[in-house]
């Protein structure tokens, strides 16, 4: 890397992350070292992920692909997309209609509100199904199945709004619990790809409260596609009517839940910074290259 970035840094209830568009790159590869690297809040901008867009589609309005800071791929963020379309608000890239965005677990659309303030994005259908997750075993309805991490059975449902999701029943939750179970769940064999997990209090029949640990990127203060799913399965069991407020320790979310298990998120995000990234803190990765 030989040329100094331009990125954009926004937060989404605490989660954060960075855009960065293709042309900021010129030829060069957005690889996984270079996403690492800027990730890490030591050595480099320190984020959630990456936001890598806009690009042009010939269906939709735009694309974007979005980066863990592992360095691996996510299909779908949920504070991300707000993050995203903030971004394109702030760019005059889009104004007051709603836009359409490709994402590689499928197309959404995104609404501002409140000037950029508000966010309400339509995240697509949630399934509970155990080919689409994906959860190994039969076909099935992943609903109310159980999970044994170290000693401790946890019941869970498994959803997917475009990326995979293990939502855990309790009767509280914490923290702790999220940092300690959360990786351990992400890894285990039954999740094909890997997944987000969440573990979900319901409060009310409007209200849940949500711990998050997220693929590919660990403890988070919010997410956007782990509120959609929990409040997805709080609805599919019964505990919760369509309207439902996810409480977590960044913030709270707008969810909306139609008959056929449609998602409408609403929430906030906030710009953080606009800078540019020096080509030093790839120094140590370039030299590696080469020995």
């Amino acid at each position: 890397m030989t040329n100094s970035i331009p990125f954009y840094k926004y937060h989404a209830l605490g989660n954060d992350y960075i855009v960065i568009t293709p042309a900021a790159f010129g030829e060069e590869e957005l690889t996984a070292e270079t996403i690492r690297r800027i990730c890490h809040r030591n050595y480099g901008i320190g984020s959630d992920g990456i936001l890598h867009g806009p690009f042009d589609d010939r269906e939709l309005d735009f694309a974007l692909r979005i980066y863990n800071p592992d360095g691996s791929e996510a299909e779908k963020s949920g504070n991300g997309l707000r993050i995203f379309t903030r971004y394109l608000w702030d760019q005059d890239l889009i104004g007051s209609l709603p836009v359409r965005i490709k994402t590689a677990g499928g197309p959404v659309t995104a609404k501002i509100r409140r000037q950029g303030g508000l966010i309400t994005v339509d995240m697509g259908q949630v399934s509970f199904d155990s080919r689409k997750i994906p959860v190994n075993g039969p076909a099935r309805q992943v609903l109310n199945e159980t999970i044994e991490i170290e000693g401790i059975k946890l019941e869970y449902c498994g959803a997917t709004i475009g990326n995979p999701h293990c939502v855990v029943l309790r009767s509280e939750v914490s923290a702790d619990e999220a940092r300690k179970w959360g990786p351990l769940i992400e890894h285990e064999p039954r999740f094909a790809n890997r997944t987000n997990v969440q573990f979900m209090q319901i409060l009310d029949r409007a209200n849940i409260a949500i711990e998050i640990w997220e693929r590919g990127a660990g403890y988070t203060l919010a997410s956007g596609s782990s509120s959609s799913a929990a409040a997805a399965v709080a609805h599919r069991l019964g505990l919760c009517d369509g309207h439902i407020t996810v409480h977590m320790p960044g913030g709270r979310i707008e969810i909306e839940v139609s008959p056929d298990f449609e998602i409408s998120m609403t929430g906030g995000v906030t710009r953080v910074a606009a800078g540019t990234i020096d080509p030093e803190i790839f120094e140590e990765i370039n030299k590696a290259a080469q020995d």
